[in-house]
């Protein structure tokens, strides 16, 4: 699995489990923040549901607070972590 298959896959599963109306996962800007009020917007909820759709989709776990605050940067961010640790 390339960086870009999981960036794709991530945008996808984003914007069709979260549930994200407006947007289509080819709009989603891969260094813009998945929180806040800038880029995707995401909130504490729809962390959850991320950390969900991250396990289902990579068999990968996020387990701690700091972790996911340095992983949940960015869709880049993200893919490198899942990247990182799939299958291990």
């Amino acid at each position: 699995m390339t960086k870009s298959d999981v960036l794709a896959a991530l945008a996808e599963g984003i914007v069709t489990e979260l549930r994200l109306e407006g947007v289509a996962p080819g709009d989603v800007d891969h260094q813009a923040p998945l929180f806040g009020d800038e880029g995707l917007g995401l909130d504490s909820l729809d962390a959850v549901e991320l950390v969900v759709l991250v396990e289902k989709r990579f068999g990968v776990t996020i387990d701690d607070a700091e972790t996911a605050r340095e992983v949940f940067r960015n869709l880049d961010t993200l893919a490198d972590h899942i990247l990182a640790h799939a299958g291990t």
